[in-house]
């Protein structure tokens, strides 16, 4: 006995090779893969004894890929501040304060609110992330793990290797394969060469994805010149870095052309952030040429500190937009690439394009109901001369306008309700939790007025 069922709404997006739209089309699934997909009355006809579920007035599409997150609580709390004061001042010192079990409900509420928006993979880089995956696992979302790593004296308050390494022996590959777990370092900068090393051998032992912050400020460059005498992708290489199975880069603003040709030729992908480079006055990445160039290029929300929600449809459209401001050109980041970014790219800059972020036959049955009887979505043609769909999703489109998501063909979101989770009590440990810790932080500011230490040397 297979546990089947057909999935149906008004046009289904595969994000396909073709970005193929089915009107009336529908995904028939088993046991959390997608065993078909063709119009509605071809497979209720073909499977006339599994349960139809129609999503009245929706696109059903892949679910969303996040590239690029952190769990916390610090929303609203770090307002107007360029990336080292933010930093010094407000992240690292949070950093100090936090306790395992406020990771968690941080954890919690960051995954619930990603799907009740429409993501389903999110690759969360935070701490004490034993119980990131416990959340993961009850709430039903893919998880990356990547521990916030430091490896050096004067970043001894983040997760260490140790603790990194221990995450992959215990939660790798585990939740049926939901939750993978990379290896992580904050900045290379937050590590000695020691720590550096070993992060690089950590990824090799273990067959995973490298993640690190690099190149998300002018400032960076400066620094990797002093250190390396070159600039930062240059010098990953000479490291060892982009030997490990997958390097993935947050941010990436300031690598220059030559820098994305160079890591073309390598395992290399970007997860962009726009809403949080604009946000921290970061600067531009150059999306358009390492898209040209074969870069693997995801969209991340970055944290909820520097972003201020974890909307993969806020993030598309922002996307769009600040490429097309960036090169003073209308038809620059078209919709169908952004929303490839967000899905079959983003997977792919995951190494997961063979498992999820397309509705094709033998995928994980990973997906999302749009509602298209919004004033967003009108007037809508999902065909025809006046073909639209693609510009709405990206556009017009807000993660409140999500009416199901799934994974694995396990529903966790119904009607816009999570329902893997109770929300008033997630959001309840939150409110709880989040007073004594600005309290302790507060508490170490006062004795310690310039913050904290900034790119150490070992």
């Amino acid at each position: 006995m297979t546990d089947r069922q057909i999935i149906a709404g008004d046009y289904l997006l595969t994000m396909d090779a073709a970005n193929r739209v089915i009107p009336s089309g529908a995904v028939l699934i088993a046991n959390g893969r997608i065993e078909a997909v063709a119009p509605l009355d071809a497979l209720a006809a073909a499977n006339p004894d599994v349960t139809v579920k129609r999503v009245a007035n929706s696109v059903i599409m892949p679910g969303l890929v996040n590239a690029h997150a952190h769990s916390g609580f610090l929303r609203g709390t770090a307002e107007h501040l360029p990336v080292w004061d933010w930093l010094t001042l407000h992240i690292n010192p949070m950093h100090r304060a936090l306790q395992p079990h406020e990771a968690e409900a941080a954890s919690w509420l960051c995954y619930a609110e990603s799907v009740l928006g429409g993501t389903t993979t999110i690759v969360d880089m935070w701490r004490f992330m034993e119980g990131s995956a416990k959340a993961a696992s009850a709430i039903g979302n893919r998880l990356v793990a990547v521990p916030y790593v430091g490896e050096h004296p004067e970043y001894s308050y983040f997760d260490t290797l140790d603790m990194n390494q221990a995450m992959i022996e215990t939660w790798h590959r585990k939740a049926d394969g939901r939750i993978n777990v990379w290896v992580g370092l904050e900045h290379l900068f937050y590590a000695d060469e020691a720590g550096q090393r070993r992060a690089i051998e950590l990824a090799k032992k273990y067959d995973t994805g490298f993640h690190t912050h690099c190149s998300e400020a002018e400032i960076e460059l400066a620094e990797f010149d002093k250190r390396y005498g070159k600039r930062p992708m240059y010098a990953l290489e000479d490291l060892g870095f982009f030997e490990t199975p997958r390097t993935m880069i947050a941010h990436g603003v300031w690598l220059d052309s030559a820098e994305v040709e160079f890591i073309s030729k390598y395992n290399v992908s970007i997860a962009h952030n726009p809403v949080s480079n604009m946000k921290l006055a970061s600067g531009i990445a150059l999306v358009g040429e390492m898209l040209a160039a074969g870069v693997p290029v995801g969209i991340g929300t970055d944290g909820e500190k520097e972003n201020n929600n974890f909307d993969m449809f806020e993030e598309m459209k922002v996307a769009s937009l600040l490429g097309k401001l960036k090169d003073l050109d209308a038809a620059a980041m078209d919709s169908w690439d952004v929303l490839r970014m967000a899905t079959i790219t983003g997977a792919k800059a995951i190494g997961l394009d063979h498992e999820i972020g397309s509705l094709e036959v033998g995928k994980r049955a990973d997906l999302i109901a749009v509602r298209t009887d919004t004033p967003r979505m009108t007037p809508l043609f999902g065909e025809g001369p006046y073909f639209n769909l693609q510009h709405n999703l990206v556009h017009a489109v807000r993660g409140g306008d999500v009416s199901l998501t799934m994974v694995e063909g396990r529903v966790l979101v119904e009607d816009g309700v999570l329902q893997t989770g109770d929300m008033a009590e997630i959001i309840a440990e939150i409110h709880r939790i989040a007073p004594p810790h600005f309290a302790r932080r507060a508490a170490w500011l006062a004795e310690n007025r310039e913050g904290t230490a900034q790119w150490t040397k070992a």
